[in-house]
C-alpha cells in the first residue's frame, strides 16, 4: 500500500490531536497550526501557517501535494460566533471556500468537518438527505461552508460529527469533558439542559474514521455519530461517575433564557446507518464510546487536566 500524504488543518485542536494520534505508518501527515508541533515522532511533520496566508496555504499545497484534507480548524465557540459574527464567518466560511479551491486546483480529495448542530433539532434524528436548518450563527456558518464545499470541489466529504467525548490526546484542545471536569474538581455542581439530545461520538473513534475518509473512496455527506440518542444530562453524568464524582453534583438546568448563550437546537441525534455501512471503524453506544475515550484515564488524571485547563 502506497503512503498517502494527509494534511490536517487545526493541528492543536481536540479533534485534530485525534487524528494525528490515530495515524499510522500508511501516512505521510502533514499538521497545520498557529504555533509549535506538539509532537515528535516519524510520519508527523509539523508547519505553521496562518489561517489569512492564502500565499503561505498555496506554497504549501505546492511542497506538500497532499493526497487529501482533513479540515477541522474552526472557531467553534457558539457562544462567540453568535457575538462575531464576521469572525466567525471570515473563519468558518471564507477560509474553507479558499481551501476548497486549492484542494480543487491540486485534485487533493477534502474532508470537511461540520457539525450535528446544523439542523433545527425539532425533526430528529437526522438523515444525510435530511434539510440543514440552523438557529444560530455557529450553525450558519458550518451550513454555509458545506455549500462552498460542494460548489468548489468534487472529491469532497461532508462529515457532520455529533458531540465529541473525551480528553485531549495533544495540548489541551477543547474539550467539554476536560472542562467538566475542572468544575467538578471544585465541587461546585454542574447545570445541564436536560431537553437537549445527541448522538455522542468519541473522539478516538472519530479520528480513526477521519483518517479512514481521507484515505478511503468514500465521497459525499456522511454522518459520524454514536449509536445511541442521550440527553446532555445523562452524558455528564455519566462522566461524573466515571471518574468517582457524585451524580447531584451534575443538575438539570435551563437550555434557553440564558444570557450570552445563543440558541441551541433541543434534539440533533444523527442517523449514523451509512457510516456503519461505508466504513471499517465502528460507531459505538454510548457506554462503549465512554469507555473508548475515558477508560485508560486514572481517577487521578483529573487533578492533570484541570491544571492544564486553568493555565
Amino acid at each position: 500500500m502506497s503512503t498517502k500524504r494527509i494534511l490536517v488543518t487545526g493541528g492543536g485542536g481536540f479533534v485534530a490531536g485525534s487524528v494525528i494520534a490515530q495515524s499510522g505508518p500508511d501516512t505521510e501527515l502533514h499538521a497545520v497550526s498557529r504555533g509549535n508541533g506538539l509532537t515528535e515522532r516519524p510520519g508527523v511533520c509539523w508547519h505553521s501557517t496562518s489561517l489569512d496566508d492564502l500565499t503561505g496555504w498555496e506554497a504549501l499545497f505546492d511542497a506538500v501535494r497532499p493526497d487529501a484534507v482533513i479540515h477541522t480548524a474552526a472557531i467553534a465557540d457558539i457562544d462567540y460566533c453568535q457575538a462575531n459574527p464576521t469572525d466567525c464567518r471570515r473563519v468558518n466560511v471564507e477560509f474553507t471556500r479558499q481551501l476548497a479551491r486549492l484542494c480543487a486546483a491540486f485534485e487533493t480529495k477534502l474532508v470537511f468537518c461540520s457539525t450535528d448542530t446544523i439542523f433545527d433539532g425539532e425533526h430528529a434524528p437526522y438523515c444525510e438527505i435530511d434539510p440543514p436548518d440552523p438557529v444560530n450563527i455557529y450553525a450558519e456558518s458550518k451550513v454555509d461552508a458545506e455549500k462552498a464545499v460542494v460548489a468548489t470541489t468534487p472529491r469532497h466529504v461532508i462529515a457532520r460529527i455529533g458531540l465529541v467525548l473525551g480528553l485531549p490526546v495533544l495540548g489541551t484542545g477543547n474539550s467539554f469533558v476536560a472542562k467538566l471536569l475542572v468544575t467538578l474538581r471544585t465541587g461546585r455542581s454542574v447545570a445541564v439542559p436536560a431537553n437537549e439530545i445527541r448522538t455522542p461520538v468519541d473522539v478516538i473513534t472519530l479520528g480513526r474514521a477521519l483518517l479512514e475518509l481521507a484515505t478511503g473512496s468514500f465521497v459525499g455527506v456522511i454522518h459520524l455519530a454514536g449509536n445511541d440518542r442521550v440527553s446532555r444530562l445523562e452524558i455528564n453524568r455519566g462522566i461524573a461517575a466515571r471518574f468517582g464524582f457524585p451524580a447531584d453534583q451534575i443538575q438539570p438546568g435551563p437550555s434557553v433564557d440564558v444570557p450570552g448563550r445563543a440558541r441551541r437546537p433541543r434534539d440533533v441525534s444523527l442517523n449514523n446507518a451509512r457510516a456503519r455501512a461505508e466504513l471499517r471503524t465502528p460507531m459505538l453506544n454510548f457506554d462503549s464510546a465512554l469507555e473508548l475515550a475515558l477508560g485508560s484515564v486514572p481517577i487521578t488524571e483529573t487533578s492533570r487536566v484541570a491544571t492544564d485547563q486553568s493555565q
